[in-house]
């Protein structure tokens, strides 16, 4: 019986151990995060260092952006969705090899605020310019590397 409550009691400790390192690695990612809160779900603190992840947009600052009339590619994206999972590796270098800017917008955490963008689905990749909507692609491609090149190089400006 003895055996038994050392053995229990490790377990417990083991733990509480895990717990409290998991909750210490949060706090150090959410110390200088892009969404300018801490109340983030787990699948969102996961991803802040991630260099994929780097070009986090705030739903206002897209918005006023586009509004501008300023030529703007967004990426809707959930951190839950495994095919953005699986796209978001594929188009980050991509745009970087082409020096285009690619906005990221996390759906998971600003989906009330992307109304205005008529978002149903994603990953959705959308092209805007003079304020207005000139290309859209949602869903993981067939061929996303080409696929991706492809809506570069037909839809933005360097």
């Amino acid at each position: 019986m003895k055996k038994l409550l050392i053995i229990g009691g490790i377990i417990i400790i083991i733990f509480g151990l895990i717990v409290f390192l998991n909750l210490q690695a949060n706090e150090t990612k959410l110390q200088d995060n892009p969404y300018g809160t801490n109340d983030l779900k787990q699948s969102t603190i996961d991803l802040i260092g991630d260099e994929n992840y780097s070009n986090i947009v705030m739903p206002d600052d897209l918005y006023e952006k586009v509004s501008s009339g300023e030529s703007v590619t967004a990426y809707f994206f959930s951190p839950e969705c495994q095919y953005c999972m699986k796209m978001t590796p594929t188009l980050m270098p991509i745009a970087k090899e082409n020096d285009i800017h690619v906005y990221q917008y996390n759906m998971l955490e600003f989906s009330q605020e992307s109304q205005p963008y008529g978002i149903t689905s994603w990953p959705t990749l959308v092209h805007y310019k003079d304020g207005k909507e000139v290309a859209r692609t949602v869903g993981l491609p067939d061929n996303p590397k080409e696929d991706i090149q492809a809506f570069f190089d037909k839809y933005d400006e360097k």
